[in-house]
């Protein structure tokens, strides 16, 4: 069995208005904000409301995001997450199946 080697990968992608607030109230939440700030050891983050689809690796996509996004990757002062997949289903978000939410670190 051979790989695949992916060339280009569209990452464009679109919310309804009524999902993206569900899926942002939740990101924001403060019981998940806290709890993620807990495990990081930081005294609090901030949702940027940055979502992108993570995509294949690849010769143009080394770090498995979109372009536009690799600044944020190795930075200290954002951090990147998997958005939880009941979020999405909660969100009734489908299409993309994964997404992922930048957060800024505040010191």
């Amino acid at each position: 069995m051979g790989l695949k080697i992916v060339k280009n990968y569209n990452t464009s992608f679109t919310l309804n208005v009524e999902a993206k607030e569900m899926l942002v109230s939740l990101l924001t939440n403060k019981t998940f904000t806290e709890q993620i700030s807990q495990r990081l050891q930081e005294t609090e983050i901030i949702f940027t409301n940055q979502l992108f689809q993570p995509v294949p690796y690849s010769q143009q996509t080394p770090k498995g995001m979109p372009r536009e996004f690799e600044r944020y990757h190795n930075c200290d002062d954002y951090i990147i997450i998997n958005v939880p997949p009941n979020f999405m289903f909660q969100a009734k978000i489908f299409k993309p199946s994964r997404l992922c939410a930048i957060y800024r670190k505040v010191k």
